[in-house]
């Protein structure tokens, strides 16, 4: 009877280009017991794997400017777990701008939002719009407002 991780296929790639020591392309998806690695560890510009490290990083965890995956660190990310700058994500945790079914930041949309500005089903902010609001400002029309004295 073969043995499970046996039966798991790795993925190994590094490009011959290179930046710095950094492959341009980092591929490294599945365990390798050769190396005594459990999970792929993908780091290069581009990199893909189930962890990935890069500039472009997209994995199951991913770290880099730009963060796709489970959970996303990064300049701006996106994932089920999003923190950085701008995250997008089911929760959203962010330092400018946060979007998803949780989101955390000075300018927070989603279902429950909690930010200076906010906006979503259950919105707290010194600035609110939402179905259930709480905060200083809170107004059902207060993004037509902020809209009115951005474009008119």
């Amino acid at each position: 009877m073969k043995n499970s991780i046996d039966c798991q296929q790795k993925i190994r790639y590094n490009s011959s280009k290179t930046w710095r020591g950094m492959p341009f392309v980092s591929i490294a998806i599945g365990s390798d017991v050769e190396n005594k690695e459990i999970r792929g560890h993908a780091k290069g510009i581009i990199a893909i794997g189930d962890i990935a490290t890069g500039w472009l990083a997209i994995g199951g965890i991913a770290r880099g400017f730009v963060a796709i995956g489970g959970v996303a660190i990064g300049i701006i990310a996106l994932g089920g777990l999003a923190t950085g700058l701008v995250a997008l994500g089911g929760l959203a945790i962010a330092m400018l701008v946060a979007i998803g079914g949780g989101a955390i930041a000075p300018i927070a949309i989603g279902g429950g939002a909690l930010g200076i500005v906010s906006i979503g089903g259950a919105a707290i902010g010194y600035y609110a719009f939402g179905g259930e609001t709480h905060g200083v400002y809170i107004n059902k029309f207060f993004i037509f407002e902020v809209l009115k004295q951005l474009f008119f």
